[in-house]
């Protein structure tokens, strides 16, 4: 038992590990690119939201407002 281990092949070579590696820091990358894209858009709804007046009412709210449940 002077071998323990005998002769054991490499599983993945040097170049399919590369692959792999260049794979999965792309979809990373994409991932990260989509997280600033949302980052940005949000940033600009919010500025939009805070510049607008909170009491201003839009045309919109006249339709649930004439429900059953509301009383007019």
């Amino acid at each position: 038992m002077t071998k323990l281990l005998p002769n054991i092949s490499l599983l993945v070579t040097t170049k399919q590990l590369t692959i792999i590696l260049i794979v999965t820091a792309s979809v990373f990358a994409v991932f990260i690119a989509a997280a600033v894209i949302k980052m940005y858009k949000l940033k600009a709804e919010n500025r939009k939201l805070l510049d607008s007046n909170p009491f201003e009412v839009d045309s919109d709210s006249s339709d649930f407002q004439e429900g059953h449940l509301y009383e007019n």
